[in-house]
């Protein structure tokens, strides 16, 4: 009875959260996790578009592959158990069966190999990018820098618990966001100066690794104006999961707007900066 009570509860949570979800999205663009999500974020780029389009196809492949051998199992326990085939075959080998489960298996192989290098070699990097940002992994902190901006440079920490404000995501609220101008192709290029790190934004589908002596390239493009929350998913030591992003799109005039005032701030030294602890 536990265990039926448990599976309902489960069930109508599940259902309760499909059920608000429009009702948060309403709420402004917001590209972060919610309670009970058991998909893939909502897609607010490009990038994530065709990991979406990936992933449906290899959910299809894997979906089709279970129900069949799920059947083939209940099929075979049915028709071969003791009672019903008390002499078993003495077949060994059987030529057309073994070329089918090395071929077929091969095909699926290909099938999902194409989209996957496909994707790779889109998200590596984009021609003609309308701005570049250089980001560099700190332990454990982000830094960001804009080369078309003056090299404007600004520092990325995220907010204790005891200084969020009302709206604030715990551990993914940080104090100065990476600004970008929407519908704008990004080149970002990755470093880090201590330990591996990664950059990953999954609503925007970007994700690079951060490695020390090396730069490393890819893009990302917001479609919609908002704030897309991103972490460090790669273990980088003691203060790993206090290493949250942030991106916020703005229109292109807000981020000529946000630049200026950057830079003025940045020169009178009141740069907010939060000291990690």
């Amino acid at each position: 009875m536990r265990i039926v009570k448990w599976l309902l509860a489960v069930t109508a949570g599940f259902v309760l959260s499909l059920s608000a979800t429009p009702c948060v999205w309403a709420q402004g663009v917001v590209g972060a996790p919610r309670p009970w999500e058991i998909g893939m974020q909502r897609s607010f780029g490009p990038i994530k578009d065709r990991v979406i389009e990936l992933h449906n196809l290899v959910l299809v492949i894997i979906t089709v592959i279970t129900l069949f051998v799920g059947g083939l199992l209940l099929w075979v326990m049915y028709r071969y158990n003791v009672k019903r085939n008390p002499i078993p075959s003495q077949t060994s080998h059987n030529t057309v069966l073994e070329i089918a489960w090395t071929v077929i298996p091969v095909l699926i192989l290909v099938i999902i190999a194409i989209p996957s290098f496909r994707l790779i070699y889109y998200q590596d990097r984009t021609p003609d990018p309308d701005m570049t940002i250089k980001v560099t992994a700190h332990q454990w902190y982000w830094e960001y820098t804009y080369p078309d901006q003056g090299n404007l440079d600004i520092e990325s920490r995220y907010i204790h618990d005891e200084d969020l404000k009302p709206g604030q995501l715990r551990l993914l609220a940080v104090d100065n966001q990476l600004v970008i101008p929407v519908n704008k192709k990004i080149r970002i290029l990755t470093n880090s100066t201590d330990v591996i790190h990664s950059f990953f934004v999954p609503s925007i589908g970007v994700q690079r690794y951060a490695i020390p002596g090396r730069t490393i390239e890819t893009w990302m493009e917001a479609d919609q104006i908002g704030t897309f929350y991103g972490e460090c998913n790669q273990i980088c030591g003691q203060d790993h999961s206090r290493m949250p992003i942030a991106v916020r799109a703005v229109s292109e005039a807000d981020f000529k707007t946000w630049v200026e005032a950057t830079k003025k701030s940045a020169s009178a030294g009141q740069f907010p900066k939060i000291a990690s602890k």
